[in-house]
């Protein structure tokens, strides 16, 4: 029986952050998978076949490293559910600071009411990727600065040239 963590955001776009979370969660399961939540008020930066294609590139090599199988799904709805049918054993959140803290201990709370069989695992950002936030590096990247030194170098690209676009 494998032991399958479940990963949820909505990477939008995936951030240093968030591909050290991944990291690390993949020494603690068989198999990570990476939901990637749609809010249907929202449209996204980025489609999500191409956020689940820049998770999968830039996690691929330190995942490699782990023997930890990663997989990306699309989800609309709750969490516990997207967990449930995925077969997670377990919720895996990352934290950055108090009010990330504040927040996922509620969040874990009702989670644990819904589906006490699942319980979630919160990880601490480490030091020089706790400052960085998605929505600081949209705009960042939206006014034209160079988000590479808080994504992957495929994320960097494909936010220059989605901006470029514009």
């Amino acid at each position: 029986m494998s032991r399958i963590a479940f990963y949820s955001g909505s990477f939008d776009p995936l951030t240093n952050g968030h591909l050290d979370v991944i990291e690390r969660a993949a020494h603690l399961c068989d198999r990570l998978i990476v939901g990637i939540g749609v809010n249907p008020n929202k449209a996204g930066l980025f489609s999500t076949d191409e956020r689940s294609a820049l998770i999968l590139e830039a996690a691929a090599p330190a995942i490699a490293k782990t023997g930890c199988a990663l997989e990306t799904m699309v989800f609309s709805g709750l969490v516990v559910d997207a967990a449930r049918t995925v077969g997670a054993v377990v919720i895996v959140r990352g934290l950055r600071d108090a009010t990330d803290f504040d927040y996922e201990m509620r969040m874990a709370g009702m989670s644990g009411q819904m589906a006490p069989q699942l319980p979630t695992v919160f990880l601490p950002a480490s030091p020089q990727v706790r400052h960085i936030s998605a929505t600081l590096v949209r705009q960042i990247a939206a006014m034209g600065g160079d988000a590479a030194l808080f994504t992957p170098p495929n994320v960097a690209a494909a936010l220059a040239a989605k901006f470029r676009a514009r």
